[in-house]
């Protein structure tokens, strides 16, 4: 048996340093490892620490605007114009951390507990819900190459591949209809933005949904608001016309609003004087503020501001006199078109304070396959020739161009080469320039814009007028108002139209006679006020105060808007006065053109009529050389208390020629008797607050 071999000490003692070796750098790694995890602990502690903390703490704050209602309209007598109804409505609000399918769980959750208007949907909100709803249907609709495209250029291609039988599927299932409804006004918001997705819910129904709000993320039951008009359609377009919570603020004004404060769904004025006065009539909205964590949960919320109405607006207007002229004016329309005027379709009356510039009413209506239509616009958006109104500021600019006080001239047709002869609508003889208002005398106003041009008339001769005089004659107009806005505070306000005379100087005057430039009948409202307050041109106002907003009537004056007087013309007082008693003539001596209708009345004014052309859809059957019919004037003589003008366009003359004096008479017996109404109702509530 073979003997094992024995260890030297030499050996021992190397196998024992090896030992020890490997047990020491054993060690020692493990005191690198250690080191470095201590090293890296310091450094998440001490340099990192803070930052990590804020990481796990962090949070992030939102808030969502809640409707308020807009401001109220009052008359100039405190009537409510405007005003708001309340009612309840369902909100749906996105929050970042909701998906297609959280949209699609509520909005079957809830289309359970309320009825639904679908007939706002569109093809393409259908095919955007089906897409929602069917996601690997939709999938599938795309190439293997198109699905490795970014999902903004492959959704326009599944949109345009949703299958038609899929479309026609969901339009004969109503539940799905309701279904696609609200999905589509869950998606129409940003986040924290709330939608409202239904309206005009019953009792039951609001009672239904607030019990189930636990299940029904991000919905909400709020009081919400609607317009109303207590006048019904009486100046209910110059009042204007807002947005509905679907169509939000204006596309073309979107940035405007946005940088504003405003939410994209929200009602804004459209036109007129909802549009006007936005920045009054729109509320402080109420405000509620949501916390939510760093992966966007909401983790708490809390009302921070509970809103206002809008500032209030008291309007110039008096709702009951505007009303009473609408009827005048309707009744007038259908008495001429029954004496056989079949194309006068509309008429206007503007009638306002010529000293303050309120507008008391604004009045336009017109006729259509039997009914009587709103067309109140057209008292500041239409312009027509006003033939011999004008006739007040031709006799004051040859006033200002030398013509004296009782200047005579011979009434009779004036020739000239390459014109049409013109002429009064009789040979009158001699007139002066109070005979010449008096008995609206053409031929006189045609010898001032000769004065004026500086020409020297000879039968038969060319007529060498400049387009110099043209713009003498105009600039003094201006003076007016008459074609140069009228500075009413509303949008889109035409400013008459300036012809071109071309090659026929004697164009020049037909100007001189109202038969060649156009004015609007507001620009002639503002044009005779100048006249009767003494040569003061006022700016026209619809809205007079606004209003701290009140639940009690009328609230106090948070601002005035200032009478404006834009320019006094460039007349003596004793000029103004010369035309004054010219107007006084019109009305009241037996030789005067609206003597029949006005006398007794105490008005000064003057009557028009414009030979013009009818371009509308009527002129295959009764040609187109047709009259407009005008007349302003004011009431009382001395020291009026309001001014007016009537415009009747597109008249044949046969019967109806005297339409526009008919309105005057009617519209000043209509304010006369409604001051009489009020002086009685003031006396009566005195006697009661005394008693």
């Amino acid at each position: 048996m073979k003997k094992e071999a024995e260890t030297t000490p030499s050996e021992t003692k190397r196998q024992r340093k090896a030992r020890i070796f490997r047990i020491n750098f054993f060690f020692f790694i493990v005191f690198l490892l250690f080191a470095a995890l201590v090293v890296r602990l310091g450094i998440v502690q001490i340099v990192q620490g803070e930052e990590y903390a804020k990481e796990v703490s962090r949070t992030e704050v939102n808030v969502a605007q809640y409707p308020a209602p807009r401001g109220k309209m009052f008359d100039r007598n405190g009537r409510i114009v405007v005003d708001n109804k309340n009612v309840p409505a369902v909100t749906y609000t996105v929050e970042k951390t909701t998906k297609t399918k959280d949209k699609l769980e509520t909005a079957k959750k809830l289309a359970q507990l309320i009825d639904l208007d679908t007939s706002f949907l569109r093809e393409r909100d259908l095919r955007d819900y089906w897409i929602a709803k069917n996601p690997k249907k939709a999938e599938n609709l795309l190439t293997e190459k198109e699905k490795k495209l970014e999902p903004k250029e492959t959704y326009p291609l599944q949109v345009e591949r949703v299958p038609e039988e899929e479309i026609k599927k969901i339009e004969k299932d109503p539940k799905e209809l309701e279904l696609a409804a609200l999905y589509t006004k869950f998606s129409s918001g940003y986040a924290y933005e709330p939608q409202i997705v239904a309206t005009n819910l019953s009792q039951e129904e609001v009672s239904r949904v607030a019990e189930q709000l636990e299940n029904l993320p991000g919905v909400d039951v709020i009081t919400d608001w609607e317009r109303v008009y207590p006048y019904d359609d009486v100046f209910k377009t110059i009042l204007g016309k807002i947005s509905s919570p679907k169509e939000g603020i204006p596309e073309d004004n979107k940035s405007f609003f946005v940088a504003r404060g405003y939410a994209r769904n929200e009602r804004v004025g459209k036109s007129y004087l909802e549009q006007q006065y936005e920045d009054y009539l729109n509320p402080r909205k109420a405000k509620v503020q949501y916390i939510s964590d760093k992966d966007g949960n909401t983790i708490s919320q809390k009302e921070i501001d509970d809103g206002r109405r809008g500032f209030d607006l008291k309007l110039s207007i008096d709702i009951e006199l505007q009303k009473r002229i609408e009827k005048i004016v309707d009744q007038q329309i259908k008495a001429a078109r029954g004496r056989g005027n079949y194309l006068v379709d509309r008429a206007f009356v503007v009638m306002m304070d010529p000293y303050k510039g309120d507008v008391l009413a604004m009045v336009g209506r017109m006729y259509d396959s039997g009914e009587m239509l709103n067309f109140d616009y057209g008292a500041f958006g239409t312009q027509y020739e006003m033939g011999s109104t004008v006739k007040g500021a031709t006799v004051l600019a040859g006033y200002q161009f030398g013509l004296r006080h009782g200047t005579v001239f011979y009434d009779a047709p004036i020739r000239l080469k390459g014109t049409p002869e013109k002429s009064s609508y009789q040979n009158m003889g001699a007139v002066s320039d109070l005979t010449a208002l008096q008995r609206s005398s053409n031929v006189y106003m045609f010898h001032i814009a000769m004065k004026i041009a500086g020409i020297q008339y000879y039968p038969g001769r060319s007529f060498p007028a400049k387009d110099e005089d043209f713009q003498k004659m105009r600039n003094y107009y201006a003076q007016f108002g008459l074609g140069v806005p009228t500075g009413i505070d509303l949008p889109q306000e035409s400013a008459g139209q300036q012809s071109d005379p071309g090659i026929d100087r004697g164009k020049l005057l037909d100007l001189a006679i109202g038969q060649f430039d156009t004015y609007t009948p507001l620009q002639m409202a503002q044009y005779v006020s100048t006249i009767a307050n003494g040569g003061y041109r006022v700016k026209p106002r619809l809205v007079t105060e606004i209003l701290e907003p009140t639940d009690d009537g009328l609230g106090p004056i948070a601002q005035e808007m200032p009478v404006k007087v834009l320019n006094r013309i460039n007349n003596t007082e004793e000029d103004i006065q010369r035309v004054q008693q010219g107007f006084y003539l019109v009305t009241n001596t037996r030789r005067g053109t609206a003597y029949a209708q006005l006398h007794g009345l105490n008005v000064a004014g003057k009557t028009g009529t414009a030979e013009t052309t009818y371009y509308g859809t009527k002129r295959q059957y009764w040609g187109t050389d047709v009259y407009n019919l005008t007349f302003i004037g004011y009431y009382p003589a001395k020291d009026p208390q309001v001014a007016f003008s009537v415009v009747v366009p597109w008249t044949k003359r046969t019967g109806s020629e005297d339409v526009n004096k008919r309105i005057a008479r009617d519209i000043v017996k209509a304010y006369i008797d409604l001051q009489k109404e009020y002086a009685g109702n003031s006396n009566a509530k005195s006697n009661d607050d005394e008693q």
